[in-house]
């Protein structure tokens, strides 16, 4: 009897011993990230650059809130930053440290940067000087009508005849033609420097003049190069310049995204005197801060960038006159051409 007693005295100090030695791994594991630091330093050469460095005890990584709307998320702790906003601007920069259990720890700093006026450099161009076809080193074609899962029930079937675009006189001409093709009402084109030219962030101007027919839609406008695996409206869209036919001289400037897109979406229109009749300098003003779209050097749309919205990777650049469909509306059966002309596009960095 005293050796069954002496065992379960035994057990019961065993299970005891291991509960207690559980418990005490367990709120080890729990131990939240402690004596979280901050550090920043400007660059003073203007660039906006800033070099964060952040530390803690049982901390795994840390998601800085840089003040702008921009997120990002590091193991280090350190990270280089550069903000873009032009003049002065003191931002409230947020870290969450985590522990490997997910608990977190947060801490704020303010931070005074300078970003001065830099003249930007001319990074690519098409300046269309070279008469006939358009450069192939720059652009391709989309051929086909919306069938092929790019079209908004336009009218116009797209080729790369030069009946439909054409370098003459120092402009790109797309001509929409009305004419019986293939099973369509009408002929246009619309090129692409898709896998040519892609970039990221930049000033793009593009000089332009624009048709007059109702039911014309020429558009200025640029996509994510990642569209074939991440399709629209995941890639992002921007629409530098839209106008319409029935609705002469309204400029629109547009964003499409998720939950920002179709009808919905992200944009801003601006009233010109002669888009039809004149040339006029169309512009993206595009960073890791905001996107912007000018008309003649008038702002006249704004969107905040952030990394929750697609605009912070790759676009290249599509031309085009579309006939009729969702947006263009209803042709005017007395249009038989439609034709925008551009003088060039220009990207600087």
């Amino acid at each position: 009897m005293k050796n069954l007693k002496s065992t379960v005295t035994l057990l019961i100090l065993f299970f005891v011993l291991a509960s207690y030695k559980k418990a005490g791994a367990d709120s080890a594991t729990k131990t939240p990230p402690s004596n979280l630091a901050i550090t920043a330093i400007v660059s003073a050469d203007g660039t906006g650059k800033v070099n964060f460095t952040a530390t803690a005890e049982n901390a795994i990584s840390y998601a800085y809130e840089f003040g702008n709307g921009d997120i990002k998320t590091v193991g280090s702790g350190a990270i280089n930053y550069q903000y873009a906003a032009s003049g002065t601007n003191t931002y409230t920069v947020t870290v969450t440290a985590t522990s490997n259990s997910s608990l977190t720890v947060k801490k704020s700093i303010d931070v005074t940067v300078t970003v001065t006026a830099v003249v930007p450099v001319l990074f690519w161009s098409e300046e269309f000087n070279t008469d006939g076809a358009p450069d192939p080193a720059k652009w391709g074609y989309d051929l086909g009508t919306g069938s092929n899962g790019w079209g908004n029930a336009e009218l116009e079937y797209y080729t790369n005849r030069p009946e439909n675009a054409v370098v003459q006189g120092g402009v790109l001409k797309i001509n929409a033609l009305k004419e019986n093709y293939n099973g369509s009402a009408y002929t246009s084109a619309r090129l692409l420097s898709k896998g040519k030219f892609s970039f990221t962030y930049g000033r793009v101007e593009i000089r332009a003049k624009l048709p007059a027919g109702v039911g014309s839609w020429p558009a200025a406008w640029m996509l994510g190069s990642d569209v074939d695996t991440n399709p629209w409206p995941a890639c992002g869209e921007i629409d530098i310049m839209e106008h319409l036919g029935r609705t002469l001289n309204t400029i629109y400037g547009t964003l499409h995204y998720p939950g920002r897109s179709g009808g919905n979406a992200d944009g801003s229109t601006t009233v010109i005197a002669d888009a039809t009749t004149a040339f006029h300098v169309y512009t993206l003003d595009w960073s890791a801060a905001a996107i912007k779209i000018y008309v003649d050097g008038i702002l006249y749309h704004t969107t905040i960038n952030s990394s929750s919205i697609p605009f912070n990777h790759d676009f290249f650049f599509i031309l085009d006159v579309a006939m009729g469909g969702g947006f263009g509306g209803a042709v005017d059966p007395a249009v038989t051409n439609a034709t925008m002309e551009v003088d060039y596009i220009r990207v600087y960095k």
